[in-house]
């Protein structure tokens, strides 16, 4: 059965989610005060609403209750509203409410109404870019949770020609490598996996490994 998905506030994260989550083959109905916005939504979701999402009578009218997901992306023009919006989807029996928070204690208030997840997009980015631009080869990162980071790191210079299990990087490092992929041109495919296999300039390695380890082994290769 496919997906389905409520979004609400179509600002630039909002949008772009809605956009990725219809990409993916997800049924998603938009909705937005501005009209303009749920025009350009409409090109690619299922169904886009212009009303505010504050009558709980028109919100209830998108049967949340039967949503794979509902996420209130309204920002830092309506924090009350979002806050709101996040409290009435959970009332209204939501199985899963994703929120967007814009600080510390906008994300509180809204674990405490019920949230499933709160995100921060700005902050994470802000996160994932300084981590690529303060420790060499970082190409991105992605905080998984329980104290584990994903990182994709090209392999540094100090790697090169040398084959996985010659480095020993969980013993020596405390980071498992997960992937491999290998620049060809300006495309990088996945490769096999193999420990006894060289690695090459071109290489990028996917690594699983607890926060901040990657950081301490580039500075110290």
């Amino acid at each position: 059965m496919q997906r389905q998905a409520l979004v609400i506030g179509l600002g630039q994260f909002g949008m772009s989610t809605a956009r990725a989550l219809a990409s993916f083959g997800v049924e998603v109905l938009a909705v937005d005060t501005k009209q303009s916005r749920v025009e350009e939504a409409g090109d690619f979701c299922a169904e886009a609403l212009c009303f505010d999402a504050r009558d709980s009578d028109l919100l209830a009218g998108t049967a949340p209750a039967r949503r794979d997901l509902c996420l209130c992306a309204v920002g830092d023009e309506g924090r009350e509203s979002n806050i709101l919006i996040t409290a009435m989807l959970r009332e209204m029996g939501a199985p899963r409410v994703i929120a967007r928070a814009t600080d510390a204690l906008h994300a509180r208030i809204l674990a405490a109404v019920g949230a499933h997840e709160v995100v921060n997009p700005e902050a994470a980015f802000g996160q994932r870019l300084a981590a690529r631009l303060a420790h060499r080869g970082i190409l991105d990162e992605v905080d998984l949770g329980d104290g584990l980071v994903f990182t994709e790191l090209t392999a540094p210079p100090a790697f090169v020609g040398r084959p996985l299990i010659e480095l020993a990087l969980p013993e020596r490092h405390g980071v498992t490598v997960v992937g491999l992929r290998h620049k060809s041109g300006t495309e990088r495919r996945f490769v096999k996996l193999d420990p006894r296999r060289p690695l090459s300039a071109d290489d990028t390695l996917l690594i699983v490994a607890p926060a901040g380890a990657v950081h301490d082994l580039t500075r110290r290769v």
